[in-house]
């Protein structure tokens, strides 16, 4: 057999498909998509405290001599403010100079300046930004520039070939690529996102950058790693596209992004819960606590209920459930499906705002 395979390979005559060849020949589409991937540098001003002045007594000794002279004693001059500068990748959405990048980018940023592939440089305006989904949109002055595609991070599935283009620790334009290890990864402290991991090397200086799936269309933004150096460890978090670009529709319209709440605590259903329960298998959001007076409250949620189905959609695991709330509109109405004393209930609850 493996002289079979030799005596092909000499010949040139083995068959290879056709993906297996162009899985990762990415070249054309980051020659398309890369115009599009911006490098972001940020300024905030950081007031240094004033040293001590001369001939001041130090504290320690003021303690313990209170009556000693003090010849720096009296108005204290005022402290520097020093630079601290920071650096993210962001990519165009539409060609008027919107762009997307993450919150923790350009967060207390004094001075914000997009610089584009081509070198130009244009000082940027936050139009908004939500903490909740790490997402922040800003502006900048031109038109006619190269633009993103979009696609869908629903219908990506774990194993799809993907890539990431950004500046990891201000190398700009740096193409990266790996496969997508699973989704709706639901992190802590960041219960509303349901995020894309993948195994792409993203290291600081990525964030805000692009996830980009073969066909050439951005399916999320890379936010977050996890890492015991700081550097890429194979473990990287992406804020699916569908997510983003819907903070930024509200920021643009409304100037604010406004988020869901029902008003509970989850958490996981195992499989020792699920038999006590006389659930057929684990699955499911348990009830921990229910916010008085809150729309759980208000819809007759209990503790011990487990949500197994929230507006149609079937709950697999706790982390599944916030994400969903947080999509509604405050307002909306919705329906949920509750497990209780080893039967179904359907309630319907108006959804708070976060």
């Amino acid at each position: 057999m493996k002289q079979a395979i030799a005596g092909a390979l000499l010949l040139g005559v083995l068959s290879v498909p056709a993906c297996a060849r162009d899985v990762m020949d990415v070249a054309d589409l980051v020659e398309s998509q890369g115009p599009a991937v911006v490098n972001i540098s940020t300024t905030k001003l950081v007031k240094q405290n004033a040293g001590p002045m001369p001939g001041e007594v130090p504290e320690f000794f003021r303690r313990f001599f209170p009556d000693m002279p003090d010849p720096g004693a009296g108005p204290r001059p005022r402290g520097r403010d020093i630079p601290a500068r920071g650096e993210g990748s962001g990519f165009i959405v539409s060609s008027d100079g919107t762009i997307l990048t993450n919150a923790h980018v350009v967060r207390g940023a004094d001075e914000v300046v997009v610089k584009l592939i081509d070198q130009r440089e244009f000082k940027a305006k936050v139009l908004g930004s939500d903490k909740a989904t790490d997402v922040a949109v800003l502006k900048i002055d031109a038109t006619g520039l190269p633009a993103v595609r979009t696609g869908s991070a629903a219908k990506t599935r774990v194993g799809e070939w993907v890539v990431a283009i950004g500046a990891p620790y201000g190398l700009e334009h740096t193409v990266t690529s790996g496969i997508v290890s699973a989704k709706s990864r639901s992190l802590p402290g960041d219960a509303v996102v349901p995020f894309i991991q993948t195994d792409v090397a993203v290291n600081p200086g990525n964030s805000g950058g692009p996830l980009l799936n073969l066909d050439g269309e951005v399916i999320g933004i890379n936010s977050q790693i996890f890492s015991r150096s700081g550097g890429f460890q194979g473990l990287a978090f992406a804020i699916p596209i569908d997510v983003a670009l819907d903070v930024k529709d509200q920021i643009v319209k409304h100037g604010k992004v406004s988020h869901g709440k029902l008003g509970v605590t989850v958490q996981e259903v195992n499989q020792a819960l699920a038999e006590s329960f006389g659930m057929k298998q684990p699955g499911g959001a348990l009830v921990g606590s229910v916010q008085k007076n809150g729309p759980g409250a208000k819809a007759g949620l209990e503790p011990g209920d487990v949500i197994v189905r929230f507006n149609d959609q079937a709950i697999k695991r706790s982390g599944d459930l916030p994400p969903l709330v947080s999509s509604v509109k405050p307002g909306s109405t919705v329906k949920l499906e509750v497990w209780r004393d080893g039967k179904p209930v359907e309630l319907s609850a108006t959804i708070g705002e976060r």
